[in-house]
């Protein structure tokens, strides 16, 4: 977990459950946290670092991790797809969290290696981000792994979603 700014308005937050460090799918949450509002977050946490601390619930650095992103105006929240889903490493921290604790604009994006999982999103993080409390801006995003870098890759839905995003952080 790191800070990367801070003090500013709309805090932001990303949170990666790849278990890799510094990860692809860490390059795409934050290009899509960028574009979505310009700067860098005020927190990165890539859960790879928490490693086994996850299953110690009296981690304070984890509770303080799961304070800051429940009490963020904005979160990314992404995963690589691994079984049509999102990874364990990245239930485990979500776990951390009772229903309605979110209380932000949640914005969940998936990375996958191919077009066939491209409603896993939709059917995994989706629900669980909006019983958290999440509030979802539309549709959630899928990008293949190989476009992960790629600004084009994220234009369509930047296109329909950063006006909503806006609006909600406004």
């Amino acid at each position: 977990m790191s800070a990367v700014s801070g003090g500013s308005s709309p805090r932001t937050v990303v949170v990666v459950g790849n278990p890799k460090p510094a990860s692809r799918t860490l390059d795409a949450a934050l290009l899509l946290h960028r574009e979505l509002v310009g700067r860098e977050p005020d927190l990165v946490v890539d859960l790879a670092t928490v490693g086994a601390r996850l299953f110690d619930w009296t981690d304070a650095e984890v509770a303080e991790a799961v304070a800051q992103v429940a009490a963020a105006d904005l979160v990314v929240v992404a995963s690589p797809t691994y079984k049509a889903t999102y990874t364990g490493l990245l239930k485990l921290f979500l776990d951390r969290f009772g229903a309605g604790e979110l209380t932000g604009v949640t914005v969940p994006l998936m990375l996958g290696g191919g077009p066939g999982h491209t409603l896993a999103p939709e059917h995994g993080l989706v629900p669980l981000l909006s019983h958290l409390g999440g509030v979802v801006p539309g549709s959630p995003l899928y990008v293949l792994d190989k476009q992960h870098d790629d600004p084009a890759a994220y234009a369509d839905w930047l296109a329909r979603s950063r006006p909503v995003v806006e609006k909600l952080l406004a």
